[in-house]
């Protein structure tokens, strides 16, 4: 009889995403949208942290809410702990030493992995949803050098607007057009950048055509919780370890 350990209240999830309390609409492909994953998530909503308190305001406010639920879902059973908002990074630090599993808050801590993988001369570039909430304390929360090249959605009509604003309805058509012509000012202005890293983890449905528009690999919060999953539950490839035959 093989001995199995106990502790959780659910097993078989590995990632436990806190999100800010909204009513916009999230699409598939953003992190709200459940059917995003190919694996089990757990959410939690963090009471009272909108989108305009934690990226227009200082989300250092809400620290202790955040720890409060991050708590619950680490005792839910979730083994990894991330977010569903870049401009969290500014927790980074107390949620990883008050929650006791790893934590990645935001997307943009992928941005010195992949200025690891650039050829010289190359560096990444990122897109937010508010290039000018977008501070040198996030680049440093995040690991980043602070003159990372960075373009905003802010001068669009609808992707800003609709996510900081909460609105209820999206013209996805509209939004795509933001995240493509803002694209195109990040290229544009940067001819060094070699790859881009989306900050906003609402960006993830129109990361395809951003890949098609730039011909740029395109990382998000998508290509970071596959990464923390892989981490977190990876595949078993063999049986029986002990097989001779391996």
């Amino acid at each position: 009889m093989v001995a199995v350990k106990g502790g959780k209240n659910v097993y078989g999830v590995g990632i436990g995403i806190l999100m800010l309390e909204t009513r916009f609409p999230r699409i598939p492909g953003d992190i709200g949208h459940a059917q995003t994953w190919p694996f089990p998530v757990h959410y939690r909503v963090v009471s009272g942290a909108t989108p305009d308190k934690v990226v227009r305001g200082d989300p250092r406010a809400l620290l202790d809410d955040f720890i409060r639920e991050g708590r619950a879902l680490v005792a839910m059973g979730c083994d990894i702990i991330t977010t569903n908002c870049g401009f969290l990074v500014l927790l980074q630090s107390e949620l990883r030493a008050a929650l006791g599993v790893p934590v990645a808050t935001s997307a943009l801590m992928q941005v010195p992995m992949v200025e690891a993988l650039l050829p010289p001369g190359q560096r990444a570039g990122v897109l937010t949803i508010s290039r000018e909430s977008l501070t040198p304390g996030h680049f440093r929360a995040a690991g980043m050098v602070p003159d990372c090249p960075v373009e905003g959605t802010d001068q669009g009509r609808e992707f800003s607007r609709v996510i900081l604003n909460d609105a209820l309805e999206m013209n996805v058509n509209l939004a795509r057009q933001d995240l493509l012509a803002a694209a195109q000012r990040l290229t544009r202005r940067h001819a060094d950048v070699g790859a881009i890293v989306l900050e906003c983890t609402n960006m993830v449905p129109f990361a395809a055509d951003i890949r098609r528009q730039t011909g740029l690999p395109v990382w998000s919060v998508l290509s970071l919780v596959k990464w923390l999953q892989a981490g977190a539950l990876p595949p078993r490839f063999c049986a029986e370890l002990d097989d001779p035959g391996i």
